[in-house]
């Protein structure tokens, strides 16, 4: 700490001995402000969904023309972005019960600016254009769809689950789309949609308390904790019964079966046997992220056997 000695010097000095220090605390601050808004978009989910789309097109056998498959994670991102940042723009009030640590809730960002943040990245679907008519109909249609199911299906019965499942699925289609071969690519697609509908639901079972008090009606809400946890378990139960079929029909080798079987569904079995023993909201929080990187085994398996 400065002594009194220290005064006059200080006070003829001002800008030569205090600028230094506001710079730092500016650049800090403008730093601050910036990785806020990365971590609005869920980095992570947006990963996860460029190499879906990339996924997407290398398991058709191709990555040619490697302009459109670059194109096309890179809208793809864009709009996962966006959908993530609208996502939390809606769910603000929600958010204030159920995870007042996130950004909006915390105030530090305000609504209004996440609000346009976020649809300035869902425009990033219009890149598709570049590909050609049917990859944009593809990307406008799956920004369309995740906008709405912020803004209303996130609050019914089921349509919200799917809603997202379809959308992460038609990741998989769009990369296929990029190089000219989309049927090549509905494996991964069904598989997608499968694992990200079970994970909704066990979401929706997350956040039941706060969805009750702001009147949001869910699978949960609408039939109980109980029927919520049965389909969930009916949905991995379908995961992990076909995801041996594309090996036994030939369309991926062997490396495929054992990474699916020991890296998939073992972790699928883990979760739905301590989705039952503790249903209570963090341990399902901790279910939920876990079965979100267990995405990136299931990119690696269909990658290694294609």
């Amino acid at each position: 700490m400065p002594s009194r000695r220290d005064a006059p010097s200080r006070a003829l000095r001002p800008h030569q001995e205090q600028r230094p220090h506001q710079e730092a605390t500016g650049s800090s601050t403008c730093f601050s402000r910036i990785w806020s808004y990365v971590i609005l978009t869920r980095p992570l989910n947006v990963v996860i969904g460029g190499l879906s789309i990339f996924v997407g097109a290398l398991v058709t056998g191709t990555i040619h023309p490697l302009r459109h498959v670059l194109i096309a994670c890179a809208s793809g991102s864009l709009v996962a972005a966006g959908a993530n940042a609208i996502n939390d723009y809606f769910d603000v009030e929600i958010d204030r019960r159920n995870k007042p640590y996130r950004l909006l809730p915390a105030g530090k960002i305000a609504r209004r600016k996440a609000r346009v943040f976020a649809l300035a990245l869902l425009l990033g679907s219009l890149l598709g254009a570049a590909i050609g008519p049917v990859p944009l109909l593809v990307a406008a249609s799956t920004a369309t769809l995740l906008y709405v199911y912020s803004w209303r299906l996130k609050r019914t019965v089921l349509w919200g689950n799917i809603a997202v499942s379809v959308a992460t699925a038609l990741a998989f289609i769009y990369g296929g789309l990029a190089v000219g071969r989309p049927a090549a690519a509905l494996i991964p697609a069904g598989f997608a949609f499968l694992f990200h509908l079970g994970r909704e639901i066990i979401k929706d079972v997350e956040d039941m308390h706060g969805d009750r008090l702001e009147g949001v009606v869910t699978l949960p809400i609408r039939h109980g904790r109980r029927t919520a946890l049965v389909v969930a378990t009916a949905v991995y139960a379908l995961v992990v019964a076909v995801t041996p079929l594309p090996y036994v029909g030939g369309v991926y080798d062997l490396a495929y079966l054992l990474v699916v079987v020991a890296g998939v569904d073992t972790v699928v079995a883990y979760v739905v046997v301590q989705m039952w023993r503790r249903p209570d909201p963090p341990t399902l929080h901790r279910l939920s992220e876990l079965l979100k990187a267990d995405m990136f085994v299931g990119l690696v398996a269909i990658y290694v056997g294609r």
